[in-house]
C-alpha cells in the first residue's frame, strides 16, 4: 500500500552539500548538531522517512546515520530511534564575554528578576479563581473599564495602603498588562507633555531605559555614591526621575530619608514627576519595611507595582497609582483599550481580600531568606574574597569581585551552563561613578530542589 506524506514521520530540514550524497548528508547533519541547531536528545526521522523527503536511497541515509553514531554525534537504540547524542560543548576561545550573554540552555539560572516559579500557589489560586468565576457579574466579561476591574482596584487600594503606605484612591489606580507596559504609557504621556529628558539611576534595568528611549525620551544617569543613588538634584533638563527607592535595583540599598525628601521637594518646585518602581518592596529580611515614596506626595509621585516577583511574571498583573491630573492623560495614551484578563483580575482581587497574598508573601520571605543565608555561608567558606552586598532585602545579591575579574567570571559561568549577569549589564552608558566588578545573583529563580546545585555551580566560577 502506498503511504501518504502525513504518516511518514517527523520533518527535518537538511541540505546535503559537497561531493557524494552520503558524505554531503553526513557533513550537513554533523554541522547541524555541532552548531546546536539539532540539540541533544532531538529525535531524527527514520532513515526511510528522511530518504523519502530528500528523494534519495534509504541505504544512503542509513549509512550517514551509522557514520555519525560511530563518531559519537548520534545515538541509536532499539525502540528509541536515532537521536542527537548528549555531547559536552567545547569552551569558546578566551576573550571578553559578550555583554549579557547567557547559555542557550542553562542548567542553573541565577539571573535576577524572577521568583521561584515552582512555588506558585496553584491550589490557593485555583480556589480564588473558582470563587471569582462563580460570583463575577455578567458585565465582567465585557470590555469593561480601561482602568481595570473595580473589585481589583478596591482590593489593591486596601493592600497598598496597609502594606506599603500608599495613598491609593481606587479611582486613580490603573491595572496594567505588566510594569513595562505601564512605563511605556508614562513615557508617552511625558513626551506629549513636552518632556525630553528623564533622570534614571546609574545602575538599573536597561529594559526600562530602552522603553523610555522608544517613547522619544533621553535618559541621563543620576549620581551614585557609597550611600546609593543621589536624586536630590536631578539635571535641569529632566522632567521626571525613575527610581527604585525601597530596594535599589540592582545595588540593593534603600533610598536614604533625606534623599527621599529632597527628590520630592525637587518635583514640587519644578512641577516634575517621580516614577517609583516598587518592584520587590515586600521582601525584606534584616531591616524594617521601607514605605513607599508615594506616601510623601501622592500628587507628584507615580507608584508602580507588580505581582511578578511575589507571584509570577506570566500573570501580567501590574498597577500604577496615578496623581489625579495624570489619569486622563494616561487613559488617552492607553487609547481606552481593555487591560489584562478580567478573570485574572477578579481572581487576584479574591487572592488579596481573603489574605492568601499575605500568606504567600510571608512564606516566600522565609524561603528566600534561607537561600540568602545559604549563599552568604557558601561564600564565606568557598570564596572569601567575594563580598555580598544589598542582601537586607529583595531577591538578589550583588557579589563584589576583585578588580578586572567580572568578564572572566561571566564567561566561566557560560561554560558551566550557568546563567549569570555581570553588573556592567545594568550600568548606564553615561554613568560617571567608577565602574565596579561584580555579578548580580538572583537567588529567587531556582526551585528549592535545585538551589544547592546552583550555589555549587556559582562557587566554582568565582575567584
Amino acid at each position: 500500500m502506498t503511504e501518504s506524506w502525513a504518516n511518514l514521520g517527523i520533518d527535518l530540514h537538511v541540505e546535503p552539500t559537497g561531493p557524494g550524497l552520503r558524505r554531503g548528508l553526513t557533513d550537513a547533519l554533523r554541522e547541524a548538531v555541532r552548531t546546536g541547531r539539532l540539540t541533544p536528545g532531538t529525535r531524527l526521522p527514520s532513515s526511510r522517512t528522511l530518504a523519502a523527503d530528500l528523494g534519495i536511497a534509504r541505504n544512503t541515509v542509513a549509512d550517514a546515520y551509522a557514520d555519525l553514531v560511530a563518531e559519537g554525534w548520534l545515538t541509536a537504540r532499539q525502540g528509541s530511534g536515532t537521536r542527537v547524542a548528549d555531547r559536552p560543548v567545547a569552551a569558546p576561545p578566551a576573550g571578553p564575554a559578550p555583554r549579557g550573554r547567557i547559555p542557550a540552555r542553562p542548567v542553573h539560572d541565577l539571573r535576577p528578576g524572577t521568583p521561584d516559579l515552582a512555588s506558585f500557589p496553584r491550589a490557593e489560586w485555583l480556589r480564588a479563581a473558582r470563587r471569582a468565576l462563580l460570583t463575577a457579574p455578567h458585565e465582567a466579561f465585557g470590555y469593561g473599564d480601561p482602568r481595570g476591574r473595580p473589585e481589583l482596584r478596591q482590593a489593591l487600594a486596601g493592600y497598598l495602603s496597609r502594606a506599603r503606605g500608599v495613598h491609593a484612591d481606587p479611582a486613580r489606580i490603573l491595572v496594567c498588562n505588566g510594569a513595562a507596559y505601564a512605563l511605556s504609557l508614562l513615557g508617552a504621556v511625558l513626551r506629549a507633555r513636552g518632556v525630553h529628558t528623564v533622570a534614571v539611576e546609574s545602575y538599573g534595568l536597561h529594559i526600562h531605559r530602552d522603553l523610555l528611549t522608544a517613547a522619544g525620551l533621553r535618559t541621563v544617569p543620576l549620581p551614585f555614591d557609597a550611600q546609593g543613588t543621589d536624586p536630590s538634584a536631578p539635571p535641569e533638563a529632566a522632567g521626571a526621575v525613575l527610581l527604585t527607592p525601597a530596594h535599589q535595583f540592582p545595588m540593593g540599598m534603600a533610598l536614604r530619608p533625606d534623599r527621599r525628601a529632597a527628590v520630592v521637594d525637587w518635583a514640587r518646585r519644578t512641577g516634575a514627576l517621580v516614577l517609583e518602581d516598587d518592584y520587590d518592596g515586600e521582601f525584606r529580611y534584616d531591616r524594617q519595611p521601607v514605605g513607599a515614596l508615594q506616601g510623601l506626595d501622592p500628587d507628584r509621585v507615580v507608584h508602580l507595582g507588580t505581582a511578578s516577583k511575589a507571584l509570577a511574571p506570566g500573570l501580567r498583573l501590574a498597577w500604577a497609582v496615578l496623581p489625579a491630573p495624570l489619569l486622563d492623560e494616561v487613559l488617552a495614551a492607553k487609547n481606552h483599550l481593555p487591560t489584562c484578563s478580567a478573570l485574572d483580575q477578579l481572581t487576584f482581587a479574591e487572592f488579596l481580600t481573603r489574605g492568601a497574598y499575605d500568606r504567600h508573601v510571608r512564606a516566600a520571605r522565609l524561603r528566600y531568606r534561607r537561600r540568602r543565608d545559604a549563599l552568604v555561608t557558601a561564600l564565606a567558606a568557598r570564596a572569601p574574597d567575594v563580598r555580598a552586598t544589598g542582601i537586607a532585602a529583595g531577591l538578589h545579591a550583588v557579589l563584589l569581585l576583585p578588580p578586572g575579574t567580572e568578564q572572566s567570571v561571566v564567561q566561566a559561568a557560560t561554560w558551566q551552563n550557568l546563567a549569570l549577569y555581570g553588573l556592567s549589564l545594568f550600568r548606564h552608558p553615561e554613568a560617571t561613578a567608577p565602574p565596579l566588578d561584580a555579578v548580580v545573583v538572583g537567588y529567587g529563580t531556582p526551585p528549592d530542589h535545585a538551589w544547592a546545585g546552583a550555589l555549587d555551580a556559582l562557587c566554582r566560577v568565582l575567584p
